[in-house]
């Protein structure tokens, strides 16, 4: 079902765990799909020893994508029109993220309804590694 103008206030929130005990299989996964092959995301000898990382790390722009899944499933398909976020800190193999939308306005423009949203990823210390905002379309 859509979310509506006339449901939605001010700090209502939408939460979703996005990972549970990420694999580092996925990180090589996302290499290949995004064609990002950076030695600090799947080689464990250079991120440790070339590097000087405790790990090799995910790429920010998979727990991007995944934070953008929990948008959508909340907003629905087709309906964001902004999206941006910044990196706050690094994602390690097995980590737990959970992501959560926060409505800051409601406003209309041209007719059409919007929903504004903060979001945040944290991880299973409840760290945050990802903050940013969304826009999107809602029905009236």
């Amino acid at each position: 079902m859509a979310l509506s103008a006339h449901t939605l206030k001010v700090g209502d929130t939408h939460e979703e765990q996005i990972v549970n005990n990420r694999p580092r299989t996925q990180l090589v996964q996302y290499s290949g799909a995004s064609g990002d092959y950076n030695p600090i995301h799947t080689d464990e000898v250079f991120a440790t020893k070339v590097a000087g990382y405790p790990s090799v790390f995910a790429h920010g722009m998979l727990t991007m994508g995944m934070t953008g899944k929990m948008l959508t499933n909340y907003v629905g398909d087709g309906r964001l029109t902004k999206y941006g976020v910044r990196f706050t800190r690094q994602v390690w193999p097995g980590d737990v993220l959970t992501a959560k939308a926060t409505v800051e306005a409601l406003r209309e423009e041209g007719g059409k309804h919007f929903i504004d949203l903060t979001v945040s990823t944290v991880n299973q210390e409840g760290a945050e590694v990802l903050s940013g905002y969304a826009s999107a379309r809602i029905d009236p």
